[in-house]
């Protein structure tokens, strides 16, 4: 596997643990871990189950989307991947699955409101969901165009994406992303985790509103702020 060794066994690593932690069934799903200075990286072959996953057979894909090693072809979610480490800069992994909670709220066109201090601790925000694609953006390059709608709703709305590291595409599925692939994968938990909850509370309590500012501000803020005092 060469110079790519290293990049293809994170990649292979992160995406049996979207299996171990029930994220996936079937061949659903794909985890990419990339090298941001050599701006490549390494995404599941498609259509591959897991149980048949190795690090050689991992796809090694430029960020601008050309495959550099591989015997396999890459992901169909390849494209989106390339168009989101091309623009925020600096994410060293993605993970995107088809959850069921996560899922049910991109299919319902809804972001997640924070409803709590789970949420918070994780983002002091609703959890967006895009705008559906045009039938344009089917009709042509859609995992291309996936990839830009994810973009352009974080410039629209002044979104900072080292902030909110996750996003439901209307209609498809929850995309997450971190500072390395297995980051990206504890996201995409923590966002089943927080739609699961969410959708509870609100079937317990339809009428339920976001909590308070100073709630989320002191949860957030305890774990990220520059006066962060929670963990070691």
């Amino acid at each position: 596997m060469g110079k790519y060794k290293r990049i293809r066994e994170e990649a292979y690593k992160a995406n049996m643990e979207l299996k171990r932690q029930g994220l996936v069934i079937s061949t659903f799903g794909n985890v990419s871990a990339a090298d941001v200075k050599g701006r490549f990286f390494s995404i599941k072959p498609s259509g591959v189950p897991y149980e048949k996953l190795s690090p050689s057979k991992m796809v090694v894909v430029s960020f601008d989307n050309k495959i550099l090693e591989g015997n396999l072809r890459p992901s169909s979610d390849t494209e989106t991947h390339a168009v989101i480490y091309s623009n925020f800069k600096g994410i060293a992994g993605i993970t995107h699955t088809h959850s069921p909670y996560a899922v049910a709220w991109a299919q319902a066109k809804k972001s997640i409101p924070v409803l709590g201090t789970t949420h918070a601790d994780y983002s002091s925000k609703s959890i967006p969901c895009t705008k559906p694609l045009s039938k344009n953006s089917i009709r042509g390059k859609y995992e291309t165009e996936t990839g830009v709608q994810i973009v352009k709703h974080f410039k629209k709305h002044g979104l900072n994406y080292n902030e909110i590291q996750m996003v439901l595409v209307a209609c498809h599925g929850p995309f997450t992303w971190g500072s390395s692939a297995g980051k990206s994968v504890m996201n995409n938990l923590i966002l089943e985790k927080i739609a699961e909850m969410a959708y509870m509370t609100l079937k317990i309590n339809p009428e339920c509103k976001p909590v308070s500012k100073e709630l989320i501000n002191k949860h957030y803020t305890r774990k990220h702020g520059k006066k962060a005092y929670y963990g070691q």
